[in-house]
């Protein structure tokens, strides 16, 4: 399809504020997704593009904190496996079944979510703190149960990783943060490989936007390191809510344009 220059330069940019807030808190296809749905792209097409810019992105920000230091991937080898098969297989499924259930479920994980960093008096664990799952049964249902709704759906996924990793493996903001964004590459790899199978992504817009997304979650991933968690937090509460109002408002629009 025949895009013009000026929306090109849009979409870039508005991939890279994305890859900037994804690194962070993850969200970034809030942004993303209706920007290319604005620009006259088709709703498949949109979300396999997407995959497409939003891989690079993470791919960035996790390459950034692998060579900080921050962590490490040879203990995340389970974690990663079990976040691929899960999407790959939500990735499949998708293609098959509707998705309005999920879609019905996701605002109340996201309001959970913001909640939880809201209200939570501390969420820097104490150094004496166990993780509530070992790291086998934290790969298995937590890798591969968000992995799946990654590769199903994926609003939010950012910043169910995290919360995950603080709240059950008693991880600090940084440290979360980091681990989310190895998964979230994951799984946005793995639902990309289905998506190319099927012949949906536009590779030149894909690509163009990738290269904003790549910087942006670069930019993204220093921030992080700079002021940890004064920035994480606001952020994962800001994104968790908008994304949700997003979600409840287009349910409710569609359910009034159903009543006429």
């Amino acid at each position: 399809m025949e895009i013009s220059l000026e929306v090109m330069a849009f979409l870039v940019a508005v991939a890279t504020l994305a890859g900037f807030i994804d690194a962070m808190a993850g969200g970034g296809g809030l942004l993303t997704v209706p920007a290319l749905l604005a620009a006259g792209i088709p709703p498949a097409q949109a979300l396999a593009t997407n995959k497409l810019q939003s891989s690079f992105g993470s791919f960035s920000a996790s390459l950034y904190f692998v060579r900080n230091g921050i962590v490490q991937l040879k203990p995340m080898r389970l974690p990663i496996l079990c976040t691929f098969v899960g999407a790959a297989i939500g990735a499949e499924i998708v293609q098959h079944v509707k998705a309005d259930l999920l879609l019905s479920i996701i605002p109340i994980i996201l309001i959970a979510i913001s909640s939880y960093f809201l209200f939570s008096s501390s969420i820097t664990p104490h150094p004496d703190d166990k993780p509530k799952l070992s790291e086998t049964a934290f790969a298995f249902v937590i890798g591969g149960s968000v992995g799946f709704y990654d590769g199903f759906l994926g609003p939010g996924t950012g910043s169910i990783f995290t919360v995950c990793f603080v709240a059950l493996g008693r991880y600090g903001l940084i440290a979360a943060t980091a681990r989310t964004k190895v998964l979230n590459f994951t799984s946005n790899i793995a639902a990309l490989l289905f998506f190319i199978i099927a012949g949906l992504p536009i590779w030149e817009l894909g690509l163009l936007m990738a290269i904003g997304g790549f910087f942006g979650a670069r930019l993204g991933a220093r921030v992080v390191l700079g002021n940890g968690q004064k920035i994480i937090r606001p952020l994962v509460i800001i994104m968790s809510m908008t994304m949700a109002i997003k979600l409840l408002w287009e349910q409710h629009s569609l359910w009034l344009l159903s009543m006429f």
